[in-house]
């Protein structure tokens, strides 16, 4: 089946917080996407509406029977019944693990640049951010091995927040370099979480690897969080799974999502969920060579741009773009991007210290929308060339 990622879908209006921004903007910025969803989960949750009673909602064996499914047969990975939980979203299930599984004071790691709200998961909750920052040489990102484990090594830090793959960079980890994160932590008592909403964003022919799936130490040290939103384009529907092989540490965070309310589904939650996982590969097959063909036009023209790289990916929807020849000031670079063009982007500096000089771009929308953002990028940071030189 054919789809139509090409076609434009009007969202201003309709209370999307990407789209509410003037009219002369476009905005590239939120990780979610411009396309509808699969019409196989259109379809179920327009039934489910249909029925016009939404009262308070179970999860049934099928949403753990499509979960098993999906990570069985895309992924080659088993996830056991008893290891599932729902939640309403990655989100808040990483924030009530911050707080049922770290002690105030406590220190939590990150892997910077990497997505900006685990920085708020973590200090909202009375919690120190460590940042361990990646090393960008010849084109790619590495972790400082050395530096990480002068980190998990300090009795203060207590957690680890993975990002795999990595978002903003879109890093697939390798399985021999969380072999060795696994390792360190379980080494050094420090629990990891793993982020895994991104892991069916990856180019076509690329595959990732679940962090659970790589060792015994992997596994039995892990929390992992996974979700169909990314992927699917449901994130308003609030719906994500968390998955803890060991016994005991499921049942902490069993006991804080419930404490903090954030294990029981909406009325269209598991409906999307078990649509997406049973009957949206042909779909999501399709967005991903989209996608592919919209990373291949942004980095012909991105040839174009003076002052600006295109750091090479292999997962996710998201272009990472170095300006450091331009400008360490990536808030500054995008705050004159927005107001010359009206193109919105996210400064790198959102995501960390070692941010600093990069915009964050989004291209899961049409391909005439990524051209006339890249236009836009082209103007803005001529401008600001010109106003340097």
């Amino acid at each position: 089946m054919n789809y139509d990622f090409d076609r434009p879908v009007n969202r201003r209006g309709t209370c999307s917080l990407k789209w509410d921004v003037p009219e002369n903007e476009l905005p590239m910025w939120v990780a979610d996407m411009d396309f509808e969803t699969a019409p196989e989960i259109k379809k179920a949750v327009q039934k489910r509406a249909e029925h016009g009673v939404f009262g308070y909602t179970v999860v049934p064996d099928e949403w753990y029977q499509a979960v098993q499914s999906w990570w069985d047969k895309r992924h080659g990975f088993h996830i056991e019944k008893e290891w599932l939980i729902f939640s309403t979203g990655v989100v808040p299930a990483i924030s009530s693990i911050v707080r049922k599984l770290t002690t105030a004071g406590e220190k939590v790691v990150l892997l910077t640049p990497v997505y900006n709200i685990f920085f708020n998961s973590v200090v909202n909750n009375g919690r120190f951010v460590t940042e361990c920052p990646l090393q960008y040489e010849e084109g790619d990102y590495r972790i400082d091995f050395q530096e990480l484990e002068k980190e998990l090594s300090d009795p203060q830090t207590s957690m680890l927040i993975f990002c795999n793959p990595h978002n903003p960079v879109g890093k697939i980890w390798s399985r021999e370099t969380m072999e060795k994160i696994g390792g360190l932590c379980a080494k050094y008592h420090v629990l990891v979480v793993s982020d895994e909403i991104h892991c069916d964003l990856t180019d076509p022919g690329t595959e990732y690897v679940p962090f659970a799936s790589v060792s015994d130490a992997c596994r039995e040290n892990s929390i992992t969080c996974i979700a169909p939103t990314k992927s699917f384009n449901l994130a308003g529907l609030q719906t994500a799974a968390v998955f803890v092989p060991d016994k005991t540490l499921r049942y902490k965070v069993w006991r804080g999502l419930n404490t903090d309310e954030v294990a029981e589904p909406n009325v269209f939650a598991v409906t999307a969920a078990v649509a997406a996982w049973t009957k949206g590969g042909p779909w999501l097959d399709g967005l991903r060579e989209y996608l592919a063909g919209n990373k291949r036009a942004a980095t012909e023209h991105m040839l174009r741009i003076r002052g600006a790289e295109l750091v090479p990916s292999e997962a996710t929807y998201l272009l990472w773009i170095d300006c450091r020849s331009l400008t360490d000031h990536a808030e500054e670079l995008s705050e004159h991007i927005r107001k010359k063009t009206g193109l919105y982007l996210c400064a790198g500096t959102e995501y960390g210290k070692a941010g600093e000089g990069f915009l964050r771009m989004n291209i899961a929308c049409p391909r005439t929308t990524v051209m006339e953002g890249l236009r836009r990028l082209e103007a803005g940071i001529e401008t600001m060339r010109q106003s340097r030189f």
